[in-house]
């Protein structure tokens, strides 16, 4: 009997071990792992304020206003045509960003409902676009050949 007892408080403490090793390990990558968001799926998912995602589609046309000071900003909206987040980026953007190009920007929402912008990545070239990105514009049926390939 007295083996019998061993050996089971032996499991119960190395599942107990092993499920906080478990959890620790899933805490540590929690805060960084980034989800990655078109505008119409985070107006969905109703992301909460300070939640650290990506958000991509295109640069909306006519909506990038630059603001010269000692930390230059730049306000745009993202859109995947469907829907558009305001979005703030405080720093000097990639050479490849402008009006009608595929963006990813990863950040925040603030309580303004405003994409605080901390990072932003471009295209590479003409025909790039993250699959995430061109999957979000042919479903919302507005694909063009203009926004890479078929």
């Amino acid at each position: 009997m007295e083996k019998r007892k061993q050996r089971f408080y032996i499991i119960v403490v190395s599942i107990v071990i092993i499920s906080v090793a478990l959890i620790l390990i899933f805490k540590a990558y929690e805060k960084s792992i980034v989800f990655f968001y078109t505008p119409t799926k985070m107006i969905e998912a109703r992301i909460e304020f300070n939640t650290k995602i990506r958000l991509g589609g295109l640069v909306e046309e006519g909506s990038v206003k630059k603001e010269i000071s000692d930390k230059p900003k730049i306000h745009f909206n993202i859109t995947d045509l469907s829907n558009s987040i305001p979005t703030v980026f405080t720093g000097i953007p990639p050479n490849l960003f402008r009006e009608g190009q595929g963006v990813v920007a990863e950040g925040h929402l603030s309580v303004k409902n405003i994409f605080i912008a901390e990072k932003i990545f471009a295209k590479h070239d003409e025909n790039y676009m993250p699959a995430e990105v061109a999957n979000a514009i042919q479903d919302s049926g507005y694909w063009k050949n203009q926004y890479g390939t078929d």
